[in-house]
């Protein structure tokens, strides 16, 4: 993130949602999170409710901006990243 980024708007579903406690929140990372599992990695240090909700970051997928994206996914221009456990059907 540069100096002029803006906050980024995370939202959390499911059981991510219940793990962190909260369904959205906005946050400016730190310069050298570059990635969508950067960011996992340094939420997971945030707490132990992030901790326990990005235990298993193998499984949580990730949106930025409305998109599915990867773990090695760039977020600098990221505006709103949404973290959800994988969908299963019926």
């Amino acid at each position: 993130m540069t100096e002029n980024s803006k906050p980024i708007k995370l939202m959390y579903f499911a059981w991510v949602r219940e793990k962190v406690g909260r369904a959205e929140e906005h946050i400016e990372p730190p310069e050298d999170i570059a990635t969508v599992g950067d960011l996992m990695g340094w939420l997971k240090g945030r707490g132990p409710e992030y901790a326990a909700a990005f235990e298993r970051a193998d499984v949580i997928r990730a949106a930025i901006d409305h998109t599915h994206a990867r773990s090695d996914a760039p977020i600098a221009s990221a505006r709103e990243i949404a973290f959800f456990p994988p969908v299963t059907g019926g």
